[in-house]
């Protein structure tokens, strides 16, 4: 006798096998389409209308000493990182507003610029002291602060 079975079995077990997998399928899809919902309304990564503050640095061009032509390129080429720095930094305090504990801000976003900018600082420092006295002092301009 032969262990296989007979054809409207075979058919049976295939025809509930592929409903299961539609069904199952079909659970899946509506789960992970719903996974963002709330249905008690108490919703804990609700964004507040409140913003989050801004980011804000000291002027550095206003400080440095005159610049020669020959570095005026490589100076202004920097002075537009630094500009551009903030502006990431602000784009990131909006991104990850109720993210971390309450040293974040300073953690993840104002120490990691302030980083940038002491490198950024340096390079306008070293391009004027190439031609020209090196400024001394800049370093103190490199700290932002977040203003509400």
């Amino acid at each position: 006798m032969s262990r296989a079975l007979p054809k409207y079995s075979k058919r049976r077990v295939g025809f509930l096998g592929g409903a299961a997998a539609v069904a199952l399928s079909g659970a899946v899809i509506a789960g992970s389409a719903l996974a963002g919902e709330s249905s008690d309304g108490n919703d804990a990564n609700v964004r507040t209308l409140a913003g989050p503050g801004t980011i804000s640095c000291p002027d550095v061009a206003p400080e440095l000493p005159a610049i020669p032509a020959s570095t005026r390129a490589e100076v202004d080429r920097n002075l537009g990182q630094l500009d551009t720095q903030i502006t990431e930094a602000n784009r990131r305090l909006v991104d990850t507003v109720g993210q971390g504990g309450p040293d974040f801000v300073q953690n993840a976003i104002l120490g990691p610029l302030e980083d940038k900018r002491v490198a950024a600082i340096n390079r306008i420092a070293t391009a004027i002291g190439r031609t020209a006295e090196r400024p001394a002092g800049l370093d103190s301009l490199a700290a932002c602060t977040l203003t509400k």
